[in-house]
């Protein structure tokens, strides 16, 4: 069989997998099935109980469900808060928010010391593994990259299979110090040997904070302003966790359920959020807005920008999917906090980066969009930017490669993740097997030549 019959036959052979795989969608309202586990109005199936996070996006007013301007909550905290807290002194807080989400209390002073110390003496790889592991097969897709070193960190563990708290922890802490500089060594290598590029492999230094050590790191100079820092750093807190439905997490419970050690569970969760509907979605709004760039003539003029955000939702620009990324969520409605608070710290960058232009088209497509999205589509809630319309902006102007978008998503996400998968193994102890009804019909079997 040469390459264009083996072609042909696979073509063949996916006909038959869409052929036999369909199931009819009135099936799924005769049997009450929910599918994607949300309702019509895009509630999920309540499948736990956590005590890590809670989304506000709805208010209960004389027995009806009313949407509501959207809070996040980080163990009982606003979000608003933790970040004001840390905007207030000039510090950054990914650390701080990190030990909140993994133990439940703000640390006190001495505390947060200790816990810095702990998360810089983690902030090690194994002998080599550098070259022996990061270095071969680089690919494009960081997100598999990442996966590959987790996954193979595994190997350097002697206490891998161990789900006991204090071994889970140590563990945790280990992939939340080093993942950056999984994330930015695999660049590195991809850039050299995929691009010809130049390679830096910048050892972090145990005095800075986690978004210092990314710059310092990602940059051939290792410089950065505080300004910089402090804005990535605001990026990974507001990244670092949204409650135990969203995809990744939700996985991250599943995976450990199953008893699985903690390698194998965060590489599960990984996988899920390099989906472009999950931790991809920043990328797509950046290469969207790109797209509208190269087809607007004039982008101060409302008028062409809406006409554009028109077609993309009639299937007639950009990917012709009919999406406007970075528009709606699956639970906010009026607002995304994350996305009301990051835009004031997006605009102080944008001015002192020359970006002023293009933080105006962001403005303008952010008070467009939900206007035709409620014009042209029928929709249950209201529609507002999330995150990810400003995280890809960000990421830009502080010239980090689209490679590394949703990678910068997992590096902050992690701390989530580890807090939930600690949650599951304290209070359940049952593997999550949710059911699934069977509409197959039963058939006698026919001997090979009489098919």
């Amino acid at each position: 069989m040469n390459q264009n019959e083996y072609a042909a036959k696979v073509e063949q052979l996916s006909g038959y997998c869409m052929e036999n795989n369909q199931i009819e969608t009135e099936l799924y309202q005769k049997y009450a099935v929910l599918r994607g586990l949300r309702d019509k109005n895009g509630n999920g199936v309540v499948a736990g109980l956590t005590n890590i996070s809670r989304i506000d996006a709805s208010k209960i007013v004389d027995g009806q469900k009313l949407p509501c301007e959207g809070h996040l909550y980080y163990r009982g905290y606003d979000i608003y808060d933790l970040v004001k807290g840390t905007d207030k002194e000039q510090r950054c807080g990914f650390e701080e928010i990190s030990y909140l989400l993994l133990f439940g209390e703000l640390p006190t002073r001495e505390q947060l010391m200790d816990f810095k110390n702990v998360l810089a003496k983690s902030r090690t790889l194994p002998t080599n593994f550098v070259r022996d592991v990061i270095m071969k097969a680089p690919s494009a897709d960081m997100m598999n990259s990442l996966s590959k070193s987790v996954l193979t960190l595994a190997s350097y563990d002697n206490d891998v299979a161990d789900v006991s708290i204090p071994n889970v922890l140590r563990q945790s802490l280990m992939l939340i110090s080093v993942m950056p500089m999984l994330a930015v060594y695999g660049y590195h290598a991809y850039n050299h040997y995929e691009r010809d590029g130049s390679m830096y492999i910048h050892r972090p230094d145990e005095s800075l904070s986690t978004s210092e050590n990314i710059l310092r790191m990602l940059r051939p100079d290792t410089k950065y302003t505080d300004l910089e820092a402090h804005v990535l750093d605001l990026a990974l807190i507001l990244h670092m966790e949204h409650g135990g439905g969203n995809n990744s997490t939700f996985t991250t419970h599943v995976v450990t359920s199953s008893g699985t050690d903690t390698y194998s569970t965060v590489a599960s969760a990984l996988s899920s959020l390099k989906g472009p509907k999950h931790g991809g979605a920043n990328i797509k709004v950046v290469q969207m807005m790109d797209d509208l760039r190269q087809n607007v003539k004039d982008w101060t003029d409302q008028d062409e920008v809406e006409n554009y955000l028109k077609k993309l939702l009639h299937k007639e620009a950009f990917d012709r999917k009919g999406l406007i990324y970075g528009m709606g969520h699956a639970v906010y409605s009026l607002s995304d906090p994350r996305a009301e608070i990051f835009k004031g710290f997006v605009e102080k960058l944008a001015k002192a980066k020359g970006r002023d232009a293009d933080y105006a088209l962001y403005s303008m497509v952010e008070t467009l969009a939900p206007q035709i999205i409620s014009r042209e589509r029928r929709i249950y809630k209201g529609v507002s930017a999330n995150v990810d319309f400003f995280s890809g902006f960000v990421y830009s102007m502080l010239d980090i490669p689209p490679e590394l978008f949703t990678p910068m998503f997992a590096i902050a996400r992690i701390v989530g993740w580890s807090a939930h998968r600690m949650e599951e193994l304290i209070n359940m102890d049952k593997i999550i097997r949710p059911a699934y009804i069977s509409v197959m019909e039963t058939r006698g079997y026919k001997a090979l030549d009489e098919r």
